[in-house]
């Protein structure tokens, strides 16, 4: 069936543009740990520094989850992982082993472990991409485009990988969400998909380095490579100089490690981990080697290039190593410095630079970027994205969309609980599933988060919950589910 749907879909698509596409994404960096954001920045960031400048820079460019497989579903299908029912990072606490049965509420078939003594059960979901959904690699290769993945997948397991979704090469994409196997970010890698390189070979530049090769073998035929970095997700870890480098930085500069309270974890509100820095320099370095063989090969002007993060930095676990300040808490969180990204597109000579505030999500990039090449949309795939190829070309262009919404049933590795979000305009409400109820911000007045208006504005509180409650159906989203039996002296919560 979806082969067939395919075939019609491409037999009525418009003639294929030579325009290619890179999609690179970090995974785990903080909007404000890119110097376009800003400048006060404790990480060297130049080389994506060099691209902003020939980009259109998104103020408000978001994740569709604050962890890392769902963003990635998203952006594959474009549409929301609650529709996709991929709604935590595959490998996270799953009341099934495989597939969801009919009847969700039935507990004896739940399998939790220690998170079955928790007050609220997360919702189950899938720990695969569907393969009924045609991905965005897999309408590029349909359109004679050369495809290629190179990063982290951490969509599904073998059976389940890249090449099975659209993508002609994969180098390193597997079912995990890290680099732990082998000498981890440095080679022997003990990847099945990646060979060893030299020993003490750093990850981040050996995969810019396959993608350059790529680039230069394709330069006659137009591509889509999808450069999904490992970096800057845990393990900690980077080469010795850039180490050194902010070891001395952070002397000189005389800063030290701070938190402020975010109950139940505490939340780092200085850049100051020097290791963490030289992690994002190196993926920097990374994203420079990958530009210059764009220009080594005359691709500028013929090439739109994606710059994205899969969820906010880690800034309250697993050593803390980055502040998403002025945006509250970070990775795992409802908050702004959960989903909030760092975001650009550079298409020179084809669309205006600069920096816009409208906001966006990852399911728009799929049919923003099928516009922007002139191929049609497939509205019926990515039913949750909504093109702005118009204001990449003309920012005062109107922009007609629903309003954002998250759904995030699970409880994070980070700290958060679960909840369920829409943004409209400059509001954004919040439904916890559990003590703290609904919260209410304003963003433009209060883009830290501190003041919650919902007794305050119950009216806005009634008609974005109405929103809310329809797109949790209109999706069929999944809920989590009351413990009837749950430790009695959880106090986590």
């Amino acid at each position: 069936m979806k082969l067939i749907s395919l075939l019609v879909t491409i037999a009525l698509a418009s003639t294929a543009s030579a325009t290619n596409v890179i999609f690179i994404m970090a995974d785990d960096l903080g909007y404000m740990d890119v110097g376009f954001n800003n400048p006060d920045t404790f990480y060297d960031t130049p080389s994506l520094n060099s691209l902003a400048r020939e980009s259109m820079i998104f103020t408000d460019g978001y994740a569709a989850s604050p962890v890392c497989s769902p963003t990635r579903s998203s952006i594959m299908t474009g549409q929301y992982p609650a529709r996709t029912r991929n709604t935590d990072y595959f490998g996270g606490p799953n009341g099934f082993d495989h597939e969801l049965p009919a009847d969700l509420t039935d507990l004896s078939q739940m399998k939790f472990k220690w998170m079955g003594k928790r007050p609220v059960l997360p919702a189950p979901y899938i720990q695969s991409l569907d393969h009924d959904h045609i991905t965005l690699a897999e309408y590029f290769q349909a359109r004679g485009y050369a495809t290629m993945h190179a990063g982290k997948w951490h969509l599904g397991d073998k059976g389940s990988w890249p090449k099975d979704h659209g993508f002609d090469i994969n180098k390193g994409g597997v079912r995990g969400g890290g680099p732990y196997t082998g000498d981890q970010y440095f080679s022997p890698y003990d990847n099945p998909n990646l060979s060893d390189g030299p020993k003490g070979e750093h990850l981040p530049d050996r995969l810019a380095t396959e993608v350059a090769g790529f680039i230069t073998e394709n330069k006659d035929q137009p591509f889509f490579v999808y450069l999904p970095f490992y970096s800057v997700h845990t393990p900690l870890m980077a080469p010795d100089d850039l180490v050194e480098k902010y070891e001395a930085k952070r002397e000189r500069l005389g800063l030290e490690p701070a938190f402020e309270p975010e109950f139940p974890r505490e939340n780092r509100t200085v850049q100051e981990h020097a290791i963490y820095a030289g992690m994002v320099e190196a993926m920097d370095s990374a994203v420079g080697k990958v530009m210059q063989a764009v220009e080594a090969n005359g691709l500028k002007e013929d090439t739109i290039v994606v710059f994205f993060s899969d969820n906010g930095g880690l800034s309250t676990s697993e050593g803390s190593p980055t502040s998403n300040l002025p945006y509250r808490a970070g990775k795992g969180w409802a908050y702004e410095g959960g989903v909030r990204e760092p975001t650009l597109v550079s298409w020179p000579g084809n669309i205006v630079t600069g920096t816009n505030s409208t906001p966006i999500i990852s399911t728009d990039f799929y049919p923003t970027l099928l516009e922007l090449c002139g191929l049609d949309p497939i509205p019926w795939q990515h039913k949750d994205g909504t093109s702005f190829a118009e204001i990449l070309k003309d920012p005062e262009a109107e922009f007609n969309r629903e309003p954002l919404f998250w759904h995030y049933p699970h409880w994070g590795n980070q700290g958060g609980i679960p909840y369920s979000a829409i943004r409209e305009g400059d509001w954004k409400l919040i439904k916890f599933y559990y003590k703290k109820g609904i919260e209410l911000y304003n963003l433009a007045r209060d883009p830290k988060e501190q003041y919650n208006l919902a007794e305050q504005q119950p009216h806005l509180v009634k008609t974005l919950s109405s929103k809310l409650e329809a797109k949790l159906k209109e999706t069929d989203a999944i809920l989590p589910i009351v413990n009837p039996n749950p430790k009695k002296d959880f106090k986590k919560w």
